[in-house]
C-alpha cells in the first residue's frame, strides 16, 4: 500500500509540475504580449508592421508549439499516449530511487561483519545486518542465522534469498515494457483512423483533392511521432533500470562469495 501511494504520489508531482510550468509560461507570454502592445502604440505604422514581419516566425514558444501539435492530435489517443509517459515515468523514478537506496558498500560491509565476528561473534554480525540497508545485507543475515545448521545450508539460505532479492530489485519493470510497447501502438491506431477518415473525405469529395486530404493525414500522422517519443525515452530509462539492476546482482553474488569465504576462515559455527 505504501509503494501505491508513492506511486500516486509521483504521478501527482508530475503532472502538476507539468500544469504549473506551462501556466507559468502562459503567463509569461501573455506579459510579453502586452509589452510588446505597448511598445508598438508608439511606433510608426511602417516599423510596427516590418517588425511583426520580423518577429512573427519566432513568437511561438516550444511548449505552445508542443501543446498545438497535442491538440490537433486528437485528444483521445494523445491523451492515451500522455498517460503511458507520466505511468511509465513514475514507475521508472521510483525504481531509480529504490535501486539507489538498495546499493550497498559489499567490501565495507563485510570488514564491519569480519571484525563484529572477531569481537561479538555471529549476533554481533547479525546486528551489523540488521542495521545496514539494501538487498546485500538482507542476504547475510539469514546466511548468518543458519550458520548453526552448518555451511552448505547457510550457501543454500544466501542462494535462495538472493532470487527473492532478484525479484524484488526487477519489480514494476514489466509495466514499463508494457507501457513501451502500448505507446507507439496508440500512435498506430491513431494514424489509421486518421487515414481512413481522409479516405473518406475522399470518397465524400468525388475526386482526390490534395488540400482536403493533407490535413486529416498530417494530423494523423502526430500521433505517431507522439509515441514513437514516449516509447524512446522510456526505453532510455528502462534500459538504464536493467543495467543498474545487473549490477546490483552481480555485487550480490560477489559478496555472497566474499561471505562464505569470511565463515570458512573463521570456521564458525552458532
Amino acid at each position: 500500500m505504501k509503494k501505491i501511494f508513492a506511486l500516486l504520489a509521483v504521478t501527482g508531482i508530475l503532472t502538476f509540475g507539468v500544469s504549473k510550468a506551462i501556466n507559468a509560461q502562459d503567463v509569461e507570454a501573455e506579459e510579453a504580449d502586452v509589452n510588446a502592445v505597448e511598445q508598438a502604440d508608439s511606433l510608426p505604422a511602417q516599423q510596427i508592421a516590418e517588425s511583426e514581419e520580423e518577429v512573427a516566425p519566432a513568437r511561438q514558444p516550444l511548449y505552445q508549439q508542443i501543446k498545438q501539435k497535442f491538440i490537433e492530435g486528437g485528444a483521445g489517443f494523445m491523451g492515451f499516449i500522455l498517460l503511458t509517459l507520466i505511468f511509465g515515468l513514475a514507475l521508472a523514478i521510483e525504481r531509480i530511487i529504490y535501486l539507489n537506496l538498495a546499493t550497498t558498500n559489499t567490501n565495507k560491509l563485510l570488514d564491519k561483519i569480519e571484525e563484529a565476528l572477531e569481537s561479538g561473534g555471529v549476533e554481533a554480525a547479525k546486528e551489523v545486518c540488521r542495521d545496514t540497508r539494501g538487498p546485500v545485507a538482507s542476504i547475510f543475515y539469514q546466511g548468518l542465522d543458519r550458520i548453526d545448521q552448518g555451511l552448505d545450508i547457510v550457501e543454500k539460505s544466501i542462494i535462495s534469498y538472493g532470487s527473492v532479492q532478484m525479484g524484488l530489485l526487477e519489480k514494476n519493470l514489466t509495466w514499463i515494457s508494457l507501457f513501451i510497447s502500448i505507446a507507439p501502438m496508440l500512435g498506430f491506431m491513431g494514424t489509421v483512423i486518421g487515414m481512413i477518415q481522409a479516405f473518406s473525405t475522399i470518397q465524400q469529395l468525388g475526386d482526390i483533392n490534395a488540400g482536403a486530404v493533407a490535413g486529416p493525414i498530417g494530423v494523423a500522422l502526430i500521433t505517431t511521432a507522439s509515441g514513437l517519443i514516449v516509447a524512446i525515452i522510456l526505453q532510455l530509462f528502462y534500459n538504464y533500470l536493467v543495467s543498474k539492476i545487473d549490477g546490483i546482482v552481480n555485487n550480490m553474488e560477489n559478496a555472497s562469495i566474499s561471505l562464505m569465504d569470511l565463515l570458512i576462515k573463521h570456521n564458525l559455527k552458532k
